[in-house]
Protein backbone atom coordinates (compact mmCIF):
# COMPACT_ATOMS: atom_id res chain seq x y z
CA UNK A 1 0.00 0.00 0.00
CA UNK A 2 1.28 3.54 -0.54
CA UNK A 3 2.03 5.56 2.63
CA UNK A 4 -0.53 9.07 2.99
CA UNK A 5 1.12 12.27 1.00
CA UNK A 6 0.90 15.08 3.09
CA UNK A 7 -1.16 18.00 2.30
CA UNK A 8 -2.53 16.29 -1.25
CA UNK A 9 -6.27 15.58 -0.16
CA UNK A 10 -7.30 13.96 -3.26
CA UNK A 11 -7.85 9.82 -3.95
CA UNK A 12 -7.23 7.59 -7.28
CA UNK A 13 -6.47 4.27 -6.85
CA UNK A 14 -4.33 3.62 -5.07
CA UNK A 15 -4.69 6.34 -2.54
CA UNK A 16 -2.16 9.16 -2.58
CA UNK A 17 -2.62 11.59 0.51
CA UNK A 18 -0.13 13.68 2.20
CA UNK A 19 -0.40 11.80 5.55
CA UNK A 20 -3.02 10.82 8.52
CA UNK A 21 -2.96 14.60 9.92
CA UNK A 22 -4.75 15.79 6.96
CA UNK A 23 -8.01 13.22 7.20
CA UNK A 24 -10.25 16.27 8.17
CA UNK A 25 -8.89 18.17 4.62
CA UNK A 26 -9.36 14.86 2.80
CA UNK A 27 -13.06 14.86 3.26
CA UNK A 28 -12.73 17.97 1.04
CA UNK A 29 -11.96 16.61 -2.50
CA UNK A 30 -13.30 12.70 -1.67
CA UNK A 31 -12.54 10.49 -4.86
CA UNK A 32 -14.55 12.17 -7.55
CA UNK A 33 -12.67 11.89 -11.57
CA UNK A 34 -11.17 14.63 -13.50
CA UNK A 35 -12.59 15.83 -16.71
CA UNK A 36 -10.91 17.79 -18.76
CA UNK A 37 -10.87 21.28 -17.59
CA UNK A 38 -11.36 24.70 -18.87
CA UNK A 39 -10.04 27.69 -17.87
CA UNK A 40 -12.09 29.74 -15.20
CA UNK A 41 -11.68 33.28 -14.41
CA UNK A 42 -11.23 34.24 -10.43
CA UNK A 43 -14.80 34.86 -8.75
CA UNK A 44 -16.55 37.90 -9.05
CA UNK A 45 -16.06 40.52 -5.92
CA UNK A 46 -19.15 40.11 -4.51
CA UNK A 47 -18.95 36.11 -4.66
CA UNK A 48 -15.50 36.51 -2.49
CA UNK A 49 -16.02 34.39 1.17
CA UNK A 50 -13.18 36.06 3.35
CA UNK A 51 -10.99 33.14 5.25
CA UNK A 52 -12.35 33.20 9.27
CA UNK A 53 -10.37 35.25 11.65
CA UNK A 54 -9.24 33.35 14.39
CA UNK A 55 -7.00 33.36 17.44
CA UNK A 56 -6.75 30.01 17.22
CA UNK A 57 -5.13 30.13 13.17
CA UNK A 58 -1.53 29.77 14.41
CA UNK A 59 -2.56 26.48 15.71
CA UNK A 60 -4.08 25.02 12.85
CA UNK A 61 -3.41 22.61 10.06
CA UNK A 62 -0.30 24.87 7.96
CA UNK A 63 1.23 23.53 4.89
CA UNK A 64 4.29 25.98 3.84
CA UNK A 65 6.03 28.76 5.28
CA UNK A 66 8.35 30.97 3.35
CA UNK A 67 10.30 34.16 3.45
CA UNK A 68 9.10 37.58 2.09
CA UNK A 69 12.15 39.79 2.75
CA UNK A 70 12.86 39.50 6.41
CA UNK A 71 9.11 38.65 7.43
CA UNK A 72 7.58 34.70 7.83
CA UNK A 73 4.28 33.67 5.54
CA UNK A 74 2.68 30.43 6.32
CA UNK A 75 -0.50 29.19 4.53
CA UNK A 76 -2.93 26.44 5.70
CA UNK A 77 -6.24 25.42 6.34
CA UNK A 78 -9.32 27.04 5.93
CA UNK A 79 -7.66 29.84 3.60
CA UNK A 80 -5.57 30.98 6.84
CA UNK A 81 -2.47 33.08 5.89
CA UNK A 82 -0.46 34.21 8.63
CA UNK A 83 2.80 36.31 8.85
CA UNK A 84 5.36 37.44 11.43
CA UNK A 85 7.29 40.34 11.80
CA UNK A 86 9.16 39.15 14.43
CA UNK A 87 11.02 36.11 13.38
CA UNK A 88 7.95 33.73 14.55
CA UNK A 89 7.41 34.67 17.99
CA UNK A 90 4.01 36.46 17.32
CA UNK A 91 1.38 36.01 13.96
CA UNK A 92 -0.74 37.83 12.39
CA UNK A 93 -3.66 36.52 10.03
CA UNK A 94 -3.89 38.20 7.04
CA UNK A 95 -6.68 39.11 4.92
CA UNK A 96 -7.89 36.35 2.44
CA UNK A 97 -10.67 35.87 -0.15
CA UNK A 98 -10.67 32.11 0.46
CA UNK A 99 -11.77 29.31 2.81
CA UNK A 100 -10.33 26.52 1.28
CA UNK A 101 -6.82 24.49 1.86
CA UNK A 102 -3.39 26.21 0.74
CA UNK A 103 -1.19 24.20 0.13
CA UNK A 104 2.00 25.97 -0.88
CA UNK A 105 3.38 29.78 -1.13
CA UNK A 106 6.42 31.79 -2.91
CA UNK A 107 7.94 35.20 -2.66
CA UNK A 108 9.99 36.36 -5.28
CA UNK A 109 11.17 39.23 -3.13
CA UNK A 110 9.82 41.11 0.11
CA UNK A 111 6.18 42.14 -1.54
CA UNK A 112 5.45 39.55 -4.43
CA UNK A 113 3.86 36.45 -3.51
CA UNK A 114 1.62 33.76 -4.48
CA UNK A 115 -0.07 31.44 -2.70
CA UNK A 116 -2.13 28.02 -4.39
CA UNK A 117 -4.27 25.18 -3.06
CA UNK A 118 -7.92 23.69 -3.21
CA UNK A 119 -9.88 24.26 -5.90
CA UNK A 120 -7.45 25.06 -8.27
CA UNK A 121 -7.02 28.52 -6.66
CA UNK A 122 -4.55 30.99 -7.05
CA UNK A 123 -3.70 34.04 -4.80
CA UNK A 124 -1.45 36.90 -4.85
CA UNK A 125 0.02 39.64 -2.85
CA UNK A 126 1.77 42.54 -3.56
CA UNK A 127 2.58 43.70 0.16
CA UNK A 128 4.47 41.08 1.72
CA UNK A 129 1.54 38.33 2.46
CA UNK A 130 -0.62 41.12 4.47
CA UNK A 131 -3.67 41.34 1.96
CA UNK A 132 -4.68 38.69 -1.12
CA UNK A 133 -6.28 38.82 -4.01
CA UNK A 134 -8.00 35.99 -6.03
CA UNK A 135 -6.29 35.47 -9.23
CA UNK A 136 -7.99 32.33 -10.41
CA UNK A 137 -10.07 29.13 -9.62
CA UNK A 138 -11.91 26.40 -10.95
CA UNK A 139 -14.87 24.86 -8.88
CA UNK A 140 -14.78 21.91 -11.60
CA UNK A 141 -11.50 20.66 -11.58
CA UNK A 142 -12.28 19.56 -7.86
CA UNK A 143 -8.35 18.96 -7.83
CA UNK A 144 -5.93 20.84 -5.52
CA UNK A 145 -2.84 22.53 -6.82
CA UNK A 146 0.26 21.76 -4.59
CA UNK A 147 3.11 24.12 -5.67
CA UNK A 148 3.94 26.71 -7.26
CA UNK A 149 7.34 28.81 -8.28
CA UNK A 150 8.26 32.04 -9.69
CA UNK A 151 11.01 33.09 -11.89
CA UNK A 152 10.47 36.72 -11.58
CA UNK A 153 7.55 38.96 -10.88
CA UNK A 154 5.93 38.19 -14.18
CA UNK A 155 6.68 34.53 -14.66
CA UNK A 156 5.58 31.55 -13.13
CA UNK A 157 4.09 28.22 -12.89
CA UNK A 158 1.95 26.19 -10.30
CA UNK A 159 1.42 22.27 -10.28
CA UNK A 160 -1.22 19.83 -9.01
CA UNK A 161 -3.76 16.87 -9.14
CA UNK A 162 -3.70 14.99 -12.01
CA UNK A 163 -1.26 16.17 -13.72
CA UNK A 164 -2.09 20.00 -13.91
CA UNK A 165 0.57 22.45 -15.16
CA UNK A 166 -0.03 26.27 -14.84
CA UNK A 167 1.49 29.04 -16.13
CA UNK A 168 1.75 32.88 -16.41
CA UNK A 169 3.67 35.70 -17.87
CA UNK A 170 2.17 38.56 -16.61
CA UNK A 171 2.56 38.18 -12.90
CA UNK A 172 -0.64 35.91 -12.64
CA UNK A 173 -3.12 38.46 -14.34
CA UNK A 174 -3.80 35.39 -16.87
CA UNK A 175 -2.85 31.77 -16.34
CA UNK A 176 -2.64 29.24 -18.83
CA UNK A 177 -3.45 25.44 -18.62
CA UNK A 178 0.12 24.07 -19.92
CA UNK A 179 -0.42 20.90 -18.83
CA UNK A 180 -0.03 19.69 -22.51
CA UNK A 181 3.80 20.67 -22.53
CA UNK A 182 4.27 17.54 -20.14
CA UNK A 183 4.39 13.92 -21.36
CA UNK A 184 2.27 12.73 -18.66
CA UNK A 185 -0.09 10.80 -20.44
CA UNK A 186 -1.27 9.16 -17.14
CA UNK A 187 -1.65 12.75 -15.54
CA UNK A 188 0.38 11.87 -12.41
CA UNK A 189 -0.18 14.04 -9.94
CA UNK A 190 2.65 16.45 -9.65
CA UNK A 191 3.60 17.12 -6.39
CA UNK A 192 6.19 20.21 -6.39
CA UNK A 193 8.50 22.12 -8.69
CA UNK A 194 11.85 23.77 -7.96
CA UNK A 195 14.76 25.90 -9.45
CA UNK A 196 18.12 23.94 -9.74
CA UNK A 197 21.04 26.34 -10.13
CA UNK A 198 22.72 26.75 -13.30
CA UNK A 199 20.33 24.78 -14.92
CA UNK A 200 16.70 24.97 -15.02
CA UNK A 201 13.43 23.98 -13.59
CA UNK A 202 12.41 20.50 -12.03
CA UNK A 203 9.24 18.46 -10.80
CA UNK A 204 8.48 15.13 -8.74
CA UNK A 205 5.54 13.82 -8.93
CA UNK A 206 2.89 10.58 -8.32
CA UNK A 207 4.91 7.20 -9.35
CA UNK A 208 8.31 8.80 -8.97
CA UNK A 209 7.28 10.45 -12.08
CA UNK A 210 9.95 13.02 -13.12
CA UNK A 211 10.33 16.17 -15.84
CA UNK A 212 12.97 18.68 -16.56
CA UNK A 213 12.97 22.25 -18.55
CA UNK A 214 16.34 23.27 -19.44
CA UNK A 215 14.72 26.57 -20.97
CA UNK A 216 12.25 27.35 -17.51
CA UNK A 217 9.26 26.26 -17.94
CA UNK A 218 8.76 26.59 -22.44
CA UNK A 219 9.55 23.25 -23.22
CA UNK A 220 9.45 19.80 -20.60
CA UNK A 221 11.60 16.20 -20.62
CA UNK A 222 10.28 13.33 -19.35
CA UNK A 223 12.98 11.46 -17.30
CA UNK A 224 13.24 7.65 -15.57
CA UNK A 225 13.91 8.41 -11.95
CA UNK A 226 15.43 5.92 -9.49
CA UNK A 227 12.57 5.78 -7.83
CA UNK A 228 8.58 3.93 -8.43
CA UNK A 229 6.89 5.23 -5.11
CA UNK A 230 5.82 9.07 -4.84
CA UNK A 231 7.92 12.16 -4.54
CA UNK A 232 6.62 14.60 -2.47
CA UNK A 233 9.63 17.45 -2.84
CA UNK A 234 12.33 18.37 -4.50
CA UNK A 235 14.89 20.70 -4.18
CA UNK A 236 18.03 22.49 -5.62
CA UNK A 237 21.23 23.17 -3.63
CA UNK A 238 23.73 25.35 -3.50
CA UNK A 239 25.88 23.59 -6.12
CA UNK A 240 25.00 24.14 -9.84
CA UNK A 241 22.95 21.29 -11.53
CA UNK A 242 22.49 19.66 -7.71
CA UNK A 243 19.17 18.63 -6.76
CA UNK A 244 17.32 16.37 -4.09
CA UNK A 245 14.03 14.31 -4.61
CA UNK A 246 12.42 13.21 -1.76
CA UNK A 247 9.16 11.06 -0.80
CA UNK A 248 7.40 7.83 0.57
CA UNK A 249 9.11 6.16 3.77
CA UNK A 250 12.52 8.31 3.86
CA UNK A 251 13.60 7.71 0.36
CA UNK A 252 15.76 10.27 -0.52
CA UNK A 253 17.32 10.86 -4.02
CA UNK A 254 20.67 13.37 -5.48
CA UNK A 255 21.46 14.17 -8.68
CA UNK A 256 24.80 16.41 -9.29
CA UNK A 257 23.75 16.17 -13.14
CA UNK A 258 20.17 17.86 -13.43
CA UNK A 259 18.66 14.49 -13.10
CA UNK A 260 20.10 12.32 -15.82
CA UNK A 261 22.07 9.91 -13.08
CA UNK A 262 20.86 9.51 -9.55
CA UNK A 263 22.20 8.22 -6.07
CA UNK A 264 20.59 7.17 -3.09
CA UNK A 265 21.37 8.81 0.30
CA UNK A 266 20.94 6.68 3.11
CA UNK A 267 18.95 7.71 6.45
CA UNK A 268 20.19 6.28 9.35
CA UNK A 269 17.41 7.17 12.34
CA UNK A 270 18.13 5.55 16.53
CA UNK A 271 16.16 2.68 15.37
CA UNK A 272 17.46 2.06 11.82
CA UNK A 273 16.52 3.68 8.71
CA UNK A 274 14.21 6.50 8.57
CA UNK A 275 10.80 5.19 7.40
CA UNK A 276 8.37 8.06 7.07
CA UNK A 277 7.57 10.24 4.29
CA UNK A 278 9.71 13.73 3.41
CA UNK A 279 7.60 16.72 2.62
CA UNK A 280 9.46 19.47 2.71
CA UNK A 281 12.77 21.40 2.35
CA UNK A 282 14.52 24.49 2.61
CA UNK A 283 17.80 25.56 1.53
CA UNK A 284 19.39 27.86 4.28
CA UNK A 285 21.73 31.41 3.53
CA UNK A 286 24.57 29.20 4.53
CA UNK A 287 24.44 26.07 1.97
CA UNK A 288 23.14 23.68 4.67
CA UNK A 289 19.65 21.77 3.67
CA UNK A 290 17.14 20.69 5.93
CA UNK A 291 14.18 18.43 4.98
CA UNK A 292 11.49 17.57 7.17
CA UNK A 293 8.20 15.20 7.34
CA UNK A 294 5.88 12.70 9.58
CA UNK A 295 6.68 11.45 12.47
CA UNK A 296 8.16 14.90 13.20
CA UNK A 297 11.47 13.88 11.24
CA UNK A 298 13.85 16.70 10.71
CA UNK A 299 17.80 15.37 8.91
CA UNK A 300 20.08 18.27 7.87
CA UNK A 301 22.78 17.87 5.78
CA UNK A 302 26.08 20.54 5.60
CA UNK A 303 28.03 18.89 2.82
CA UNK A 304 25.36 19.53 -0.12
CA UNK A 305 23.21 16.51 0.59
CA UNK A 306 25.67 13.83 0.29
CA UNK A 307 24.97 12.95 4.08
CA UNK A 308 22.50 14.16 6.59
CA UNK A 309 21.89 13.84 10.38
CA UNK A 310 18.37 12.63 11.47
CA UNK A 311 16.52 13.55 14.36
CA UNK A 312 12.57 12.91 15.40
CA UNK A 313 11.30 15.48 17.01
CA UNK A 314 9.68 14.13 20.79
CA UNK A 315 6.28 15.35 20.11
CA UNK A 316 6.04 12.72 16.58
CA UNK A 317 4.39 16.02 15.15
CA UNK A 318 4.24 15.76 11.30
CA UNK A 319 5.81 18.82 9.85
CA UNK A 320 5.25 19.95 5.60
CA UNK A 321 7.49 22.75 5.50
CA UNK A 322 10.61 24.17 7.69
CA UNK A 323 12.05 27.63 6.30
CA UNK A 324 14.63 29.61 9.05
CA UNK A 325 14.26 31.95 11.69
CA UNK A 326 16.24 34.70 10.62
CA UNK A 327 18.30 34.03 13.98
CA UNK A 328 19.47 30.51 13.57
CA UNK A 329 16.30 28.69 14.73
CA UNK A 330 13.89 27.09 12.09
CA UNK A 331 10.29 27.41 11.67
CA UNK A 332 8.17 24.37 11.24
CA UNK A 333 4.88 24.34 9.60
CA UNK A 334 2.72 21.23 9.69
CA UNK A 335 0.43 19.37 12.36
CA UNK A 336 -0.38 21.93 15.03
CA UNK A 337 0.65 25.32 13.08
CA UNK A 338 3.70 27.21 13.12
CA UNK A 339 6.50 26.58 15.68
CA UNK A 340 10.01 28.02 16.08
CA UNK A 341 12.88 25.48 17.14
CA UNK A 342 16.52 24.99 17.45
CA UNK A 343 18.50 24.61 14.96
CA UNK A 344 18.33 21.11 14.64
CA UNK A 345 14.70 20.98 15.03
CA UNK A 346 14.43 19.61 17.75
CA UNK A 347 13.53 22.07 20.59
CA UNK A 348 11.90 25.24 20.97
CA UNK A 349 13.89 27.86 19.75
CA UNK A 350 15.19 30.94 22.46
Amino acid sequence: MSEPVMGVGICRPPALRKFALLATALSLLGSAMLSAPALAAAAPASDVVYSIESARAVKSLMLDVVHAGKRLVAVGDRGHILFSDDQGASWTQAKVPSRALLTSVFFVDDKHGWAVGHDAQILASEDGGATWTRQFEDLKRESPLLDVWFQDVNSGFAVGAYGSLMATTDGGKNWEDASDRLDNEDQYHLNAIAAVKDAGLFIVGEQGSMFRSADWGQTWEKLEGPYEGSLFGVIGTAQPNTLLAYGLRGNLYRSTDFGNTWEQVELKAERGDLEFGLSGGTLLDDGSIVIVGNGGSVIRSSDDGETFTVVNRPDRISVSAVTAAGNGNLVLAGQGGVRVTSPNGTESGK
